[in-house]
């Protein structure tokens, strides 16, 4: 498609040649997996108790390499998906730590020139089949009522890889540790994940998100901080979800000596975790060997808490005032029911129905601003953005682009038209958004997170496939530097990764200025409403270009 001529029918609007940028040089070579706020040397500056030091630690502004960060020599666009999620090109993440420490326990493997993914984990050495397969005698997770799930403490995922033959979505998460490149094998993968941990601060997910949350020996001290681990499970579990624990204390008369710990202290941690359970409404489904489940009550109706003088309920209002908020020992409480039998927060259908029904919170206009006439119209909207989209570029329907993220995801109408088993969407709802959409997204059956666009991003370089940029530059004009932005986005796309912006005139033209400078090809083109609409697109492609060796990095 041609190339726009703005002077057409633009020309009392913009002057294309006001704007200039020098050319963005390459980082050094060693900087190949920088991740800028959980960098290493920065995060041993902070406090190791309660895992703060793991938590986000960004780099103030004086401090940002403005500089693009090189691919490791030799890099490889990763295998479509399904065979991703077996086979990783061993010089996209050369890193063989977990291939010796996990070896009994089936993590990863060293095949030739790829890694293998076997399936296994720590707490399921024989497959993650097999593990989900026990998981779903209890829990129904093959019939769409159980779509959205959050695995903690992830290691390389494999847990959330097969849960995609369920059509299970799952969010995993695991902290930049000793253990190399966990999410980075996740995300290489194709499996969603970014880097954090439960320490100190309120996870970026909102209330009611998850239909399941899992934890395979993950490591946490739930029963630490007077159990305000399983507090923030309990904030982000839906009514009626479900929380699996396996590892530690689950069947301490077995594994104690191996675990090296008492009997009485381990009986005594997972007597606790039944009190926090109890505490929190949650009542124990199945217990058998290494597994633990419990499912949370459906509404407070059922709900007979023992009374607890030193944990008191989360303030209304305040449940969901997340970006570094401190995390609290309260328990979030149950939206309001009329009876004993309604779904709190209000029933979901079973997925795929629930992608584009009505959400609850919608329905109710318990979103500030959100009609239903405007969800529905933002859909219609958005299914006649991504059909011009697939027009523009061929590859997005051909399963090129598997990990996906939508910076600016609103009602999450992108991520919904693009719906595949090939592809994942992380909708990213930033943080200084007029409306607080993260929850319908949840509520349609899809996944993301809160972000502020003028830090980085919680994951490694190379991330991501195709990202979507709708509104960001004009929504963060003001609020912090363009170049930073394209900078981080630069870090986190894949090379000949694509990038679609759709923005005012004024912002598309700026962006392509600087992602020519990046090195970034770049095409304009007219809304697909026809050349006199204001808002345009840019679609960008990220060049192939890779670390040299001896610590140096040439264009």
């Amino acid at each position: 498609m041609p190339n726009l001529n703005f002077e057409t029918h633009h020309s009392n609007d913009v002057n294309i040649y006001t704007y200039k940028a020098k050319n963005f040089e390459p980082c050094d070579a060693t900087l190949t997996d920088y991740t800028p706020c959980q960098d290493q040397n920065r995060a041993m500056t902070f406090p190791r108790e309660h895992m703060a030091y793991r938590e986000r630690h960004c780099p103030p502004n004086k401090e940002k390499l403005r500089c693009l960060i090189p691919a490791p020599k030799g890099y490889m666009t990763p295998f479509p998906w399904p065979k991703s999620r077996d086979y990783v090109p061993y010089v996209n993440v050369p890193y063989k730590s977990l291939i010796v420490e996990k070896a009994i326990q089936n993590w990863v493997q060293l095949e030739g020139n790829l890694l293998k993914f076997p399936g296994g984990g720590t707490m399921f050495p024989q497959g993650a089949d097999a593990y989900i397969d026990e998981l779903a005698s209890i829990i129904p997770i093959a019939d769409g009522t159980i779509r959205t799930a959050l695995d903690t403490g992830c290691g390389v995922a494999s847990w959330g890889a097969y849960l995609f033959k369920q059509n299970v979505l799952t969010m995993s998460f695991a902290p930049r540790d000793s253990h190399e490149a966990q999410v980075q094998f996740a995300l290489e993968r194709g499996v969603p994940a970014v880097i954090g941990v439960l320490g100190t601060i309120k996870l970026p997910y909102p209330s009611r998100a998850f239909d399941m949350v899992h934890c395979s020996r993950c490591l946490i001290q739930w029963t630490s901080n007077d159990g305000m681990y399983m507090m923030e499970v309990d904030r982000v579990l839906r009514p009626g979800g479900y929380w699996i624990l396996s590892g530690p204390p689950i069947n301490w008369k077995t594994y104690y000596k191996t675990w090296k710990r008492s009997e009485d202290e381990l009986q005594k941690e997972q007597r606790r975790i039944e009190e926090l359970a109890e505490l929190l409404c949650w009542e124990k489904q199945y217990e058998k060997g290494d597994v633990a489940i419990w499912k949370k009550n459906i509404n407070d109706y059922s709900c007979k808490r023992k009374i607890d003088s030193s944990v008191g309920m989360c303030k209304d209002g305040g449940v969901d005032d997340l970006w570094y908020q401190k995390m609290q020992v309260c328990i979030t409480p149950f939206p309001a029911v009329k009876s004993s039998n309604e779904v709190a927060g209000g029933k979901l259908k079973k997925f795929p129905d629930r992608l584009f029904a009505v959400p609850p919170s919608v329905a109710s206009g318990s979103v500030l601003g959100v009609s239903k006439e405007a969800y529905e119209e933002d859909n219609r909207i958005w299914n006649k953005h991504v059909k011009a989209y697939k027009k523009m570029n061929k590859l997005i329907s051909s399963g090129r682009y598997r990990n996906i993220m939508d910076m600016n995801a609103g009602f999450g109408g992108f991520a919904a038209a693009l719906e595949s088993s090939n592809s994942w969407v992380m909708n990213v709802v930033p943080t200084i958004s007029k409306k607080d959409t993260l929850g319908i997204i949840y509520e349609r059956g899809l996944i993301g997170i809160y972000h502020d666009w003028c830090e980085a991003f919680s994951t490694y370089p190379r991330s991501y496939d195709l990202m979507h940029a709708n509104g960001v530059f004009s929504l963060y004009q003001n609020k912090c530097d363009m170049e930073d932005i394209l900078l981080e986005m630069d870090r986190i796309l894949r090379p000949e990764g694509t990038i679609i912006f759709r923005d005012s005139v004024d912002a598309v033209i700026r962006v392509r200025v600087l992602a020519t400078a990046m090195r970034w090809k770049t095409r304009m083109l007219d809304h697909e409403d026809g050349p006199l609409v204001p808002e345009k697109i840019l679609i960008a492609v990220k060049s192939y270009w890779v670390a040299t060796g001896n610590n140096s990095t040439t264009l």
